[in-house]
């Protein structure tokens, strides 16, 4: 998300009229829009590998997973999103020509200027959504996904792969529990070109 391109208020109706006309895609916050930042290819092939493991096991679930161009509306119809990766198990859903609006699974890969807003704005409106119960980051730059997971009692508590699995048998492993599924964090990274950090040690 980048700055504001529209300076006047618009309501719910005014902008899916008017984002229906627009070559680039924006977002909807409570009447006011945002252009989408650009994405580069490693976030794109991200989002690619994303879809290409889940959507087997998906359909074999009655479930349906999009990427990028769908956009998510909140039970108010005030926020409109698109997010890289998003899954419903919904029937309204699976019907659905429009929007998602009950994501059981919702997946951002990061980059560095849309980041600080997946993790703090953007997840607080997710939460808000009944229906999800996983959000997932993937960093586009080196191997680490963070999972968010809401609990029995409505709390998300977070887990770090593969920081949390260092050094037991599961240190490759993915999971997706709200889908049961389960794959190696290879397969996510498949052909990605990954940025190379380099460390300077001094004795």
């Amino acid at each position: 998300m980048i700055a504001n391109l529209k300076n006047n208020f618009l309501t719910p109706e005014e902008y899916l009229a008017w984002e229906a006309e627009q070559q680039v895609r924006h977002e909807y916050i409570d009447g006011v829009v945002y252009a989408m930042a650009g994405g580069t290819i490693a976030h794109n092939d991200i989002a690619l590998n994303v879809y290409n493991a889940l959507r087997s096991h998906l359909k074999a679930m009655g479930c349906r997973i999009n990427v990028a161009d769908v956009k998510v509306q909140d039970r108010n119809a005030s926020k409109y999103f698109y997010p890289d990766v998003v899954v419903s198990c919904n029937e309204s859903d699976r019907q659905s020509r429009e929007v998602i609006a009950f994501p059981k699974l919702i997946i951002e890969v990061l980059s560095p200027s849309t980041e600080a807003f997946d993790r703090g704005d953007k997840f607080k409106y997710y939460r808000r959504f009944p229906s999800l119960l996983e959000y997932v980051l993937i960093d586009a730059e080196k191997i680490n996904i963070d999972v968010y997971r809401r609990g029995d009692t409505g709390k998300w508590e977070l887990t770090n792969y593969p920081e949390d699995f260092e050094g037991t048998d599961h240190a490759d492993l993915f999971e997706l529990t709200s889908i049961n599924f389960q794959c190696s964090l290879g397969l996510i990274y498949e052909d990605v070109e990954l940025l190379l950090v380099s460390e300077t040690y001094q004795d």
